[in-house]
């Protein structure tokens, strides 16, 4: 299985030879962050395909995991007689007689005796390097293995016993609210049901026998009885990174291929995060190479949680030790299943408080009334309760102490989530491993950070990125690319970034362009750059197989290089997209791939220099449901469980289970495709332009927001789509990717007058804000919906543009911090539990609260305002909550924006560029809280260059405000530095003003009496230095 490291090194050596050195640009620089240690191992599911390496039979001196010596190479002399005898007798002493003494006293090296009477919490770790599992391991495990692992193939669990009938007074001890699934598939009866030993109880309605996807989710018929009997433990061992346990199944299930002997091993990562992993010892079993998590190899101190496990109980538990709070307690449940194609855990949760479980339209806060999150990636219009565009299998949970936990569940297949009312959730999963983090917080951002050390901190944007974008898919030619552009400007709408999708090609193939309808496109995008602009244009993964030969470098090429997907016979995979008779796509897992992506993308910018890339179509989608002739008859298409995935086939508009892919097949990798083209893609933009890179992609997985940003897809133009798209963005904030926006407007149908001038208010707010719609609808760029939507715009842009030194902060927080840039209310108001639902109002950082008006003809908003002092952000009127909901006007050309008190925004002139903005002087916006202090920061590099931060070619500034008192101070002065101070203004200075020093020289002020604020304005500043402003 290749790594993002080795796939991106092994591109570099083969380039060392290949290729000219003279402008190559390292990994770690594009990451923009310098990569953590890594160590030479593979991932410890299982330790090869044969179980011939085991720790049993592995020597010694390859088991030295953990030690902290090193060795030094010497001559050797040989040892006389004495030192022969000397050793012979330290290893009677250390060695033989220890070993004696163990079989002596246990007969063989199990759990310890204390574990029948209690449960087994976190101790110190013993001095010993590595473990070693008894004998009675194993026996378990030596059956004749083959060499290779395959499906369904012949394993021990074959001679499992079916489970017992169910007892049925058990079973009446159940609630509703508490009983799992036995049988999540169609068609469940009453002998099926009992035949897997569990309970049924129908319920007095009416039949749901219908067909399978409108079975709706309710109390199940069929459910397992307590202590259901499943794995037990037999073997638990301490080692140097926590512990270590081995698990026998006792029934079989009803499912193929049981593993019968399963290993967990149980990882004390940091105080805060706990790993814990439960593979098959025997066999080896894909695990997602991405994200690449780091490898921890020795257990943490001073931890906030301890792991209960119970040899008379089935499953684990995980408690927070401040509170003794159990955050996922699975104690026999009964239900863990780990066969070949099906993978079943469940949990209790303290909380129905849970966010996150995506890509999905739904609420921010999750309903555990019987709801089903489906995970595998698809090409579809986004709809309620379908799986949509990415899989993101991570919740963030609030305790009933306003403590926060976070759960991430490292499996790259397709999946269902259940949440039920209890609240229990349970995962079901068809292939891989279990392999779960547990992130402890308290806080939500805590959690958000946590997540993020695990998954890879959000790429560092460029600053032009965050300007406002205008595309459509329908640009015909570039005088229509050109006129639309135009138009927006001259209205006097700022914009930075022009797109085009598809349309600028040449038959609609990758890396070319029409040298017929977009005649000039060169010297267009050149113009752009002369004014400070940017230009992005679509690139689709899928290639065109179908030009002549020799006419088409981008198929030929890639032929020769064979670095396309594979299907079942070793040829390549043809399927259909947008291209004129047919389409195979890119292996972005195969190192090969790196070449040749680059070799295309670099050939495209010498045609025409753009500057990032949308990467679309990436889950990979497909016009047909495998390829032309279908898929091979095979459990991998037709799994024992299927998920609940739109159409009903896992080949649904998208490639055969059974291709091939250099990191596996596509059953495993499906969901990995999209986040292995923008890996690739975000680093050959930075080879080929050496500048900071920038990739909006619609395929997500975790890790995602470490290379690209997204956007939520072809949604409708109607309200409804628009009111979604906020818990979709704070969603993916949560799921680490900041830079994230909705086609503002809508993509399909044809929006409205009233529903866009809303739209690009809101819009205005997205991290990544462009405006863009489908080939069929109608203009739905500003101007063409008339002077209305051009004064919102105009309107809402200009405060965004106004604030972006605050909102490119934001964005250095998350790549170093890994903290959220949008976020919901609860993450600042944990305690106050009004907040913990609100998914119509959102903030920016913890300062700037956004009010958009998401409802038809409204001319007004009633948003909750927190317990605290805020400021309108355009009448600088001071609003004193005690956490109330208040009627705000919200004018037709207005989107009601506050600022929080207790903090400083670093703000300048908005201007129809952020190029241009960047040159205008600093404006410091202070809003005192109810003490009249508050804090800042403002983060300031060249906005384009790789490495900014690795380097330390950035400024870093300090403010603080306490009552008569603002202060700026230098954190770090580099190379590269903000304008000057230009203006400053204070809110909530209650008393009149009489007087006003910079650095003790008196200053002209003027002061509000109605309003109550301070303005300091016609300054030029050197921020270099510190700078105090005082008042009286």
């Amino acid at each position: 299985m290749t790594r993002i490291r080795d796939l991106l090194i092994a591109w570099r050596i083969r380039r060392a030879r290949q290729l000219n050195n003279s402008d190559s640009v390292w990994f770690e620089a594009f990451c923009n962050e310098a990569p953590a240690p890594r160590y030479p191992a593979t991932k410890e599911s299982s330790l090869t395909n044969e179980y011939k390496v085991s720790p049993k039979n592995t020597k010694a001196e390859e088991y030295v995991r953990f030690s902290a010596e090193t060795s030094n190479s010497s001559k050797c002399t040989r040892p006389s007689l004495a030192t022969i005898l000397l050793l012979i007798l330290l290893s009677a002493v250390f060695l033989i007689l220890p070993i004696i003494y163990l079989l002596h006293c246990f007969g063989v090296v199990n759990v310890d005796h204390d574990l029948a009477q209690h449960t087994h919490a976190h101790h110190s770790v013993k001095d010993k390097e590595h473990y070693a599992p008894s004998s009675k391991v194993h026996q378990e495990l030596e059956y004749s293995q083959p060499d290779h692992y395959t499906l369904h193939e012949k394993r021990p669990s074959d001679n499992l016993l079916p489970p017992p009938k169910p007892d049925y007074k058990q079973c009446k001890l159940l609630k509703d609210d508490e009983k799992l699934d036995c049988y999540p598939e169609d068609g469940a009866n009453l002998s099926g049901c009992e035949a897997r030993g569990c309970c049924w109880v129908p319920r007095k309605i009416k039949s749901r026998n219908r067909k399978r996807l409108n079975v709706p989710l309710d109390v199940p018929y069929c459910f397992y009885p307590p202590n259901y009997e499943t794995y037990k433990y037999f073997n638990i061992t301490e080692t140097a990174y926590g512990l270590t346990a081995f698990l026998r199944r006792n029934y079989k299930s009803a499912y193929p291929a049981d593993i019968d002997i399963i290993k967990m091993t149980v990882k004390y990562e940091s105080e805060n995060r706990l790993h814990i992993k439960i593979t098959d010892p025997s066999h080896s079993r894909f695990e997602p190479p991405y994200p690449e998590v780091p490898i921890v190899d020795k257990a943490a101190s001073n931890l906030s949680y301890r792991l209960e496990l119970n040899q008379d109980n089935t499953g684990f538990k995980v408690v927070r030790k401040a509170d003794n709070t159990s955050i996922f307690d699975s104690y026999n449940l009964g239900n863990m299943i780990f066969s070949d194609q099906f993978l079943q855990i469940s949990a209790k949760l303290p909380s129905h408080n849970i966010y996150g479980l995506g890509e999905h339209r739904s609420h921010l806060m999750l309903s555990t009334s019987w709801q089903r999150f489906t995970m595998f990636n698809h090409d579809g219009i986004p709809k309620e309760n379908t799986n949509l565009y990415g899989s993101h299998p991570f919740y963030l949970s609030l305790e009933p102490s306003g403590n926060s936990h976070g759960v991430f569940f490292l499996n790259s297949n397709a999946m269902d989530v259940i949440l039920q009312p209890a609240p229990i959730i349970s995962f079901r999963s068809i292939g891989g491993i279990f392999d779960f983090y547990f992130f402890l917080g308290p806080t939500p951002g805590e959690v958000v950070s946590q997540y993020a050390e695990i998954i890879g901190k959000p790429f560092m944007p460029p600053y032009w990125s965050l300007g406002f974008h205008l595309c459509r898919f329908g640009y015909k030619t570039l005088n229509e690319t050109r006129k639309v552009m135009q138009r927006t400007i001259d209205a006097g709408i700022p914009l930075d970034t022009q797109w085009n999708d598809l349309d600028y090609m040449n038959n609609s193939n990758d890396f070319t362009y029409d040298r017929k309808n977009f005649r000039g496109l060169p010297a267009f995008i050149k113009e752009l750059h002369n004014k400070g602009m940017h230009y992005i244009p679509l690139i689709d993964p899928g290639v065109s197989a179908s030009e002549q030969s020799g006419s088409y470098p981008p198929y030929d090429k890639g032929i020769e290089m064979d670095i396309f997907v594979k299907n079942s016979t070793g040829q390549p995979f043809v399927g259909k997209v947008w291209n004129r008779a047919s389409t195979v796509w890119p292996d972005f897992t195969d190192p090969h791939t790196v070449d040749y992506w680059i070799l295309m993308l670099r050939s495209m910018h010498k045609m025409f220099q753009f500057d990032g890339a949308w990467i679309d179509m990436n889950e990979p989608s497909n016009f047909l449901s495998g390829s032309f002739s279908g898929c091979p008859k095979s459990s991998l298409e037709d799994p024992p469980y299927l998920p609940v995935v739109e159409g009903g086939h896992l080949n649904y508009k998208t490639m055969c289970m059974t291709a091939q892919h250099f990191a596996g097949l596509h059953y495993n990798v499906h969901n990995l495709y999209g986040i292995a083209e923008a890996i690739v893609t975000s680093f050959a933009l930075a080879e080929i332009r050496g500048k900071r890179p920038v990739v909006i992609s619609r395929s997500t997985f975790p890790g995602l927001g470490h290379y690209a940003g997204h956007w939520s897809g072809d949604v409708y133009s109607k309200w409804i789509d628009m009111k979604y798209s906020v818990p979709q963005l704070l969603s993916f904030s949560m799921f680490g990717v900041p830079l994230m926006g909705a086609d503002i407007c809508g993509f399909n149908g044809n929006t409205t007058v009233t529903l866009c001038n809303r739209w690009m208010q809101l819009g205005a707010f997205y991290p990544f804000s462009r405006n863009h719609n489908t080939d069929d609808g109608i203009d739905q760029d500003p101007v063409a919906l008339g002077p209305q939507v051009v004064a919102s715009s105009k309107k809402a842009l200009a405060v965004r543009y106004s604030l972006l030194p605050y909102l490119y902060t934001l964005f250095w927080a998350a790549h170093v911090q890994g903290e959220t840039v949008a976020r919901p209310l609860f993450f600042e108001y944990t305690s106050d539990v009004k907040t913990h639902s609100i998914d119509d109002q959102f903030l920016w950082g913890a300062a700037i609260m956004i009010t958009p008006v998401l409802e038809e003809n409204s001319t007004s908003v009633s948003p909750y305002f927190p317990a605290g002092v805020w400021y309108d952000y355009y009448t600088k009127s001071v609003i004193e909550s005690k956490g109330d909901t208040l009627n705000i006007s919200a004018p037709l050309d207005t989107i009601p924006v506050f600022i929080r008190g207790g903090y400083i925004i670093p703000q300048q002139s908005s201007l129809p560029t952020t190029t241009q903005s960047r040159l205008s002087k600093i404006q410091l916006l202070a809003a005192s809280d109810a003490s009249e202090q508050g804090c800042g920061q403002l983060y300031w590099d060249d906005g384009d260059s790789l490495n900014s931060i690795e380097e330390r070619k950035y400024t870093l500034l300090q403010f603080t405000l306490k009552s008569g008192e603002l202060r700026s101070e230098p954190v770090w002065w580099g190379p590269e530095n903000p304008p000057n101070l230009g203006s400053v203004t204070v809110l909530g200075v209650k008393t009149p003003v009489s007087g006003v020093t910079i650095n003790q020289i008196a200053q002209a002020f003027r002061y509000d009496t109605i309003h109550k604020y301070l303005l300091i304005d016609n300054l030029n500043i050197s921020l270099k230095s510190p700078v105090v402003i005082s008042w009286k």
